[in-house]
């Protein structure tokens, strides 16, 4: 890896809605976590798609926390629909999932240990044994499944000691969204690692929940997809959400056109 020491205002980046997304890729976004990691700064990564927008947009407290992001990479790909239309013709989708596989690649490549924090103790080992199968060498410092509740401060306490302990310098948190923000944005400063909220990823790599075709995600057809596969977990978060953001987004895409300043910030390197 280049010698390099990134920081994100090198990265273009516009505001969509309320939340500014960058327009990076996958090679840009895993160099920049090797990067942090090597020099054990302690930050977070967001993986931004439609549901987490709005629930920026419905909260100013979890608008402040995607604020508060290293990096916000555009994870679905109506954000990078947004972007090319906002001024990033280039604009890619850098899809939490994936990106999960670039950053371990990375990791095994330069012996940086992970941590994974999130799922079951059966969907962790699964994924693990993934990991371990598909990038030989790879070295996996702590692998946690919290219960799915709210934490005692006792619980949180220890279980940031069972990570601060292992030497993770990348942590892979996923416990979905916005919890998983909220958690890393809380543990920033606490944790000397980068944190990467990674939602389904576990269980996608693992095969525990299909993945939506390749050809489907790229029409912008993913959440259909899993929306047929969970209907009674996730119908609010597409049903309510989606027709809102396509709404919103209208608007500011057509009031861009008339000089709206706060969506035409920046747009240069």
């Amino acid at each position: 890896m280049k010698s390099v020491s990134y920081k994100t205002t090198d990265l273009p980046k516009q505001k969509i809605l309320r939340s500014e997304v960058h327009a990076t890729s996958y090679a840009d976004a895993a160099e920049r976590v090797v990067a942090w990691s090597i020099s054990r700064k302690s930050c977070y990564i967001c993986a931004a798609n439609v549901h987490m927008l709005m629930e920026a947009w419905d909260s100013p407290t979890f608008s402040g926390v995607v604020d508060g992001a290293d990096l916000v990479t555009p994870d679905g790909m109506p954000l990078v629909w947004g972007l090319r239309l906002l001024g990033f013709p280039n604009a890619s989708r850098v899809y939490g999932p994936t990106l999960t596989l670039h950053v371990c690649e990375a990791a095994a490549e330069h012996q940086i240990p992970i941590g994974l924090y999130g799922g079951t103790d059966d969907s962790l080992q699964d994924f693990v044994q993934f990991l371990r199968d598909r990038f030989p060498g790879i070295k996996i410092a702590c692998a946690i499944a919290p219960p799915f509740r709210s934490l005692s401060s006792e619980e949180d306490h220890d279980f940031t000691q069972q990570v601060i302990d292992s030497g993770a310098q990348i942590l892979l948190v996923g416990i979905g969204c916005p919890k998983q923000e909220f958690w890393m944005a809380a543990h920033q400063n606490r944790i000397p690692a980068v944190m990467l909220g990674v939602g389904a990823a576990f269980d996608f790599h693992s095969g525990r929940i299909k993945q939506a075709p390749a050809w489907l995600q790229m029409l912008g057809m993913e959440w259909a997809f899993r929306f047929a596969m969970e209907p009674g977990r996730l119908w609010k978060r597409y049903i309510y959400n989606n027709p809102r953001f396509m709404i919103l987004f209208l608007f500011q895409w057509m009031t861009s056109w008339f000089g709206w300043q706060p969506y035409r910030q920046n747009r240069s390197l």
